[in-house]
């Protein structure tokens, strides 16, 4: 027997070896391939290999892309072109809304101009009318007799239809009740008191039933009324009404006096 048949050997024992390969390719057409290699267990077991291989694009593959790219990109450029023409048509339009806006208001300011001018014009015309016609009254006054004329007082309170109503106005172009009835009556050479409630009693009290041209109407009692006019016929009196009114001609059968005095 050899003197070495029992010694153990001092050979160390094979040991197992992991080995990991990548291989990888690009999508343009390169192979790619992933080796897994792993060893695990005995001493002398052997190393597993396995392989995976990606898919591998054509030149049919890259044409389709090719295309769909060109399409998508011709798409946004026709959007685009579109939201520039819409962007252009109402940037006219804002434009011609502004110039028609501005064309209203100057035709609109023109005409209220116009209208001013009118209204001026025709104001100037009727003051020089009526003082065309209180002259001609003033002339006939001065030879008016004494005891006076209906026809005058009337004329003369017509030719101030339209005069303002002011409280305590006197005239030539504003009065109030008993003022206007006072200025009527001095064209004739009657001299009446200023107040409603002494021109109620400053004549010969008649009833409403028996009226006559020239009779001085009163609202309220004598010598407290509160209101005078002139009595000018067919059931119609002339006075100086109010700030709303003015001087103006009006119905009996809408404001009935309540008494009536003669002084022609």
């Amino acid at each position: 027997m050899s003197h070495t048949a029992h010694i153990p050997s001092h050979r160390k024992p094979r040991r197992g070896a992991s080995k990991v390969v990548i291989r990888a390719g690009v999508a343009g057409g390169f192979l790619s391939t992933i080796a897994v290699a792993g060893a695990a267990g005995p001493a002398n077991a052997e190393p597993v290999t396995a392989t995976i291989e990606m898919p591998v694009l054509t030149s049919a593959d890259l044409s389709a892309a090719v295309g769909q790219s060109a399409q998508a990109t011709q798409q946004v450029a026709l959007d685009l072109e579109l939201q520039a023409q819409e962007d252009a048509a109402a940037e006219q339009a804002a434009k011609a809304a502004k110039k028609a806006k501005a064309e209203a208001e100057r035709k609109a300011e023109a005409k209220a101009k116009a209208e001013a001018k009118a209204r001026a014009e025709a104001e100037a015309k009727e003051r020089a009318s009526r003082t065309a016609e209180r002259t001609t009254l003033s002339t006939l006054s001065t030879t008016a007799p004494a005891s006076g004329s209906a026809a005058t007082v009337v004329a003369f309170l017509k030719a101030q239809l339209g005069d303002a109503y002011i409280m305590g106005a006197t005239g030539p172009n504003a009065w109030d009740c008993s003022s206007l009835v006072q200025a009527a009556f001095r064209q004739v050479g009657i001299d009446l008191p200023r107040v409603s409630q002494d021109q109620s009693v400053a004549g010969t009290q008649v009833g409403t039933s028996n009226l006559q041209v020239g009779d001085i109407l009163y609202w309220g009692g004598a010598g407290s009324a509160y209101h005078t006019g002139v009595y000018i016929g067919d059931g119609q009196y002339l006075d100086a009404a109010n700030p709303s009114k003015g001087v103006v001609i009006q119905d009996l059968s809408g404001y009935p006096a309540s008494g009536a005095v003669r002084v022609l």
